[in-house]
Formats: structure tokens, C-alpha cells, sequence
């Protein structure tokens, strides 16, 4: 299959690819942005390729597929965002992140957007996850946004950097929309 570009009135989102290395390593090692991610902020650019690795390895299995959201006309990266995974039983995991210099500015939910409704007609999936760590209120403001439905809180559902955390369950059904 070939990659998807998608594009909306200010973003492209594009293949991310061994020219967005740099770009990817500035986002994530950044611990704001990775700060809800359960991701520690990348030391070096070996992270960033890991990153790009397993996002191409994902999408030639058609598990996975991940988006560089780069500013229309442009060929950097200032995110990404994508389905970490897709499954036979038609659902998908939804994920995203930006550079803290391009937060608040309606990026992300431009984005979202696009990849859910090429997520319901082009891969099939009739339902899209979200699950938001407790106090991520950014993140759930975009998916209010979008109409997703806040079905319920995952109590310590997950472990990371020695602490318990609760995890928001968040859903879009193609119905929905």
C-alpha cells in the first residue's frame, strides 16, 4: 500500500522519513511533549530513528500508521500524529503530539479531523480509541472537539517512570460522525 497524504487548509500530513529525523528528535526530546506520553524525552538522534523504524515497520504490516504533520508548503515536521494500531475487529488507537512552539493553535484538531475520517472511510475502522493520561487536559480538550465520548477512567492502568497512573478511555464511533 502506498503511503496516504492527507491535507487540510493550513497542514499536510506526510511519510515521516529519514529527512525528518532531526525534526522528530527536536520534538521528542523536548519533556513537555513527551511529559503524557509515557515516553522518556529522546537523549539522541539513535531515538528518533528508533521512532521512524518502527512506524514504517508497523505500516508495512498494515498495524500502524503514523503521519508527520508538517505546515502547508512545507517539508519539516512540527508533529506527528496516527493510529498506533488497527485491528480486525475494525478499531483503532489513536495518537499525536507537537512541538510546544506550535501548541494552541487548533493544529492538532485540524489534523484530527483528517486521519479520522480517512480512518472510517479508507481503513474501515468503525471505532476510534483514545486513552489520555490524567491531567492531560490539552489532549482531551481536542477530543471534545472532535465529539469523542469520555467512557471512563483506567485507575493505575499505567505504570511509568516508577508511578502509577489513571488513563481517560475516550471513543469515536463512525456512527457518530
Amino acid at each position: 500500500m502506498q503511503f496516504p497524504l492527507l491535507h487540510t487548509e493550513r497542514l499536510s500530513l506526510i511519510e515521516i522519513k529519514q529527512d525528518h529525523l532531526n525534526d522528530l528528535f527536536q520534538i521528542f526530546s523536548n519533556p513537555e511533549v513527551t511529559r503524557f506520553y509515557n515516553l522518556l524525552p529522546f537523549k539522541e538522534p539513535k531515538d528518533a530513528q528508533k521512532f521512524i523504524d518502527w512506524y514504517q515497520s508497523r505500516f508495512t504490516e498494515g498495524l500502524a500508521i503514523r503521519w508527520g504533520i508538517a505546515l502547508k508548503g512545507e517539508q519539516s515536521i512540527i508533529g506527528t500524529i496516527g493510529f498506533n494500531n488497527y485491528t480486525k475487529h475494525h478499531r483503532a488507537n489513536i495518537g499525536y503530539d507537537l512541538q510546544k512552539e506550535y501548541w494552541n493553535n487548533g493544529y492538532i484538531t485540524e489534523a484530527l479531523k483528517a486521519i479520522i475520517s480517512y480512518g472510517f472511510k479508507e481503513l474501515e475502522i468503525n471505532r476510534i480509541e483514545a486513552e489520555v493520561m490524567s491531567g492531560n487536559e490539552s489532549s482531551e480538550k481536542a477530543l471534545h472537539k472532535m465529539n469523542f465520548t469520555k467512557e471512563g477512567v483506567l485507575r493505575e492502568w499505567m505504570f511509568w517512570n516508577s508511578k502509577y497512573y489513571d488513563m481517560i478511555m475516550y471513543s469515536l464511533l463512525k456512527r457518530e460522525t
